[in-house]
């Protein structure tokens, strides 16, 4: 007998005692009306929206938060990278927590911490103070961000499922662009602490939301928690999300971003075999093997390098280059959400019906050819061709990440969505901080590499003030009479420069990405077998259902 018909034939798993309703043979969308599963998808949008925005906020912020508190350029970076690292450290042992002990429960621990974190965070007098609340912060955001995909695709049915996590993966691409809008209108009405404030306030309406409308899920059969595979991930993670952050800063030989990224990947490493040793892993290294899961996390840390990478280059293109404020900056981005959501939702039975392959792929090289038309802007451009490039990457990645999210979810059973859902989060939070290194790095290699040339003979504070960042070169210039007049149009040339570079390589990971979807990606078939053999992967290890 087949893999396929055994699953098919495999009779329901006995009930375990005190398990939620689902487990005595109920499942959890035959308790909820269609109307009541919107409602859960909308909260966990919210939710979700609240976690990603929170990082978006302060970046807009930041300005206004240094120039109170008095931080140091390395004190700037870290206030916004706190939040990120202790968010991508935690969010597999979060995900394993809310499979083991209720996901609802997690969520609502998780909302409240970050409410209360975002609170302290308008007490902060200096910038150590406020690292430390941002990290605290971290932690909740950790709770909550596994908790929306598992709780949506445990309650919701196999045939409403693409969609709903279509929504999803549309508002957490979205959400950063949403995070923005509002922090540059609340800058231009109040000081800093309205942004704390008012995520605090939208976390209280978030639990609100999930006491009313999100019904308790959890893993119907044990799910260990793994101690030691926890600390190994959390510190590996960790160390390599540290020497990505410290990279650019420090610079990539620095002995702090040296010993972040071995570290990091030595604890990896150790993590790895520690899992193919255990019993009851965090996470089974060996279901990268597996076509959906491997090539849907390749696929979203790809897509998050480019579009974080993008958002890093074009804030500077409009603020600096422009001359938008950061309100009107957030607006001339506010396109690609509407673009995204909708797009996104259309995704989900596009690649239902087409496969992963076509719809994935295809978005893939869409935002490619987005960022190709990146390259084509320059400071004498205008906004019109900036709308066409951001559009088109909107479709691109709507296109794109609605089947990579729905090939890892559909990888694993019902027992383990929220490591599921933690390793989609945590390949977001890796490729955001690969974004801002890496295109951060690119792009500042290519602008210094351009102006180089047209410092010569100018003093030399105002030489390497002009060298360290385009903005800096053009507040030099209005010093500096008809010399400033040079070295401002040597800066936007420069721009250019540094903005086509840092483009050229994010288009050329999604081309591979591409690639390595079509080459690798499940077939039509493949994708349905996953969906079968869910019940395959039980509680004494996991069995991978379709093979290499």
């Amino acid at each position: 007998m087949s893999l396929i018909e055994r699953a098919r034939t495999q009779p329901p798993p006995d009930p375990v005692p005190g398990a939620p309703a689902e487990a005595a043979g109920l499942e959890p969308h035959e308790q909820l009306s269609v109307r009541q599963r919107n409602l859960v998808l909308a909260a966990m949008c919210l939710a979700l929206v609240l976690v990603v925005a929170s990082v978006s906020m302060l970046a807009v912020g930041l300005p206004s938060v240094s120039e109170a508190l008095g931080l140091t350029q390395t004190t700037q970076t870290w206030v916004v990278d706190a939040y990120a690292l202790t968010l991508a450290s935690l969010l597999l042992v979060a995900g394993a927590l809310g499979d083991r002990f209720g996901r609802r429960g997690a969520l609502l621990v998780g909302i409240a911490i970050l409410a209360i974190g975002s609170v302290l965070s308008t007490l902060a007098d200096t910038g150590a103070q406020l690292i430390a609340f941002r990290a605290l912060t971290g932690i909740g955001g950790a709770l909550i961000m596994p908790g929306t995909l598992s709780t949506i695709t445990s309650v919701f049915p196999p045939e409403e499922r693409p969609r709903a996590v279509g929504i999803w993966a549309g508002f957490a691409g979205a959400g950063g662009t949403l995070g923005m809008l509002g922090a540059g209108w609340l800058l231009g009405t109040w000081s800093w602490h309205s942004l704390f404030y008012v995520t605090a306030a939208v976390a209280a309406v978030t639990f609100a939301a999930v006491l009313a409308f999100v019904p308790t899920t959890k893993a119907t059969e044990h799910v260990g928690l793994d101690p030691l595979g926890t600390v190994l991930s959390a510190l590996g993670i960790g160390g390599v999300v540290l020497g990505i952050i410290e990279g650019p800063i420090r610079g990539w030989s620095h002995p702090i971003t040296v010993t972040g990224l071995v570290a990091g990947v030595l604890l990896l490493a150790a993590f790895v075999a520690w899992e193919l040793r255990t019993d009851h892993p965090l996470l089974d290294p060996r279901l990268f093997r597996h076509r959906g899961f491997a090539t849907g996390s390749a696929a979203l840390m790809v897509l998050f390098i480019a579009l974080f990478g993008i958002f890093l280059v074009i804030l500077q293109y409009l603020q600096v280059m422009l001359g938008y404020s950061a309100l009107k900056s957030a607006v001339a981005l506010l396109p690609m959400t509407f673009v995204m959501i909708p797009v996104s939702a259309i995704a989900a039975p596009l690649s239902v019906k087409m496969g992963q392959k076509l719809v994935g792929g295809g978005g893939l090289v869409i935002s490619a050819i987005g960022l190709l038309a990146f390259s084509t802007v320059n400071p004498d451009s205008g906004y019109l061709p900036l709308l066409v490039a951001q559009l088109v990457l909107a479709a691109g990645v709507g296109l794109s990440m609605t089947p990579a999210t729905n090939a890892i979810v559909s990888s694993l059973p019902t027992s383990k969505q929220g490591v599921a859902s933690a390793v989609n989060d945590t390949t977001r939070e890796i490729g955001t901080a690969l974004g801002i290194a890496i295109m951060g790095s690119m792009f500042n290699s290519g602008y210094r590499r351009a102006i180089d040339g047209d410092l010569q003979g100018l003093p030399t504070g105002v030489a390497g003030q002009a060298r360290e960042a385009p903005g800096l070169a053009l507040d030099a210039a209005k010093g500096l009479g008809p010399r400033g007049d040079a070295l401002a149009s040597a800066a936007r040339d420069a721009f250019t420069s540094g903005m086509r570079l840092s483009m050229f390589v994010g288009a050329t990971l999604l081309v591979l990405a591409a690639a390595f979807v079509v080459l690798r990606g499940p077939s039509q078939g493949e994708a349905v077998a996953e969906d079968v053999l869910d019940d395959e992967l039980v509680d004494d290890g996991l069995v991978l259902a379709v093979e290499a």
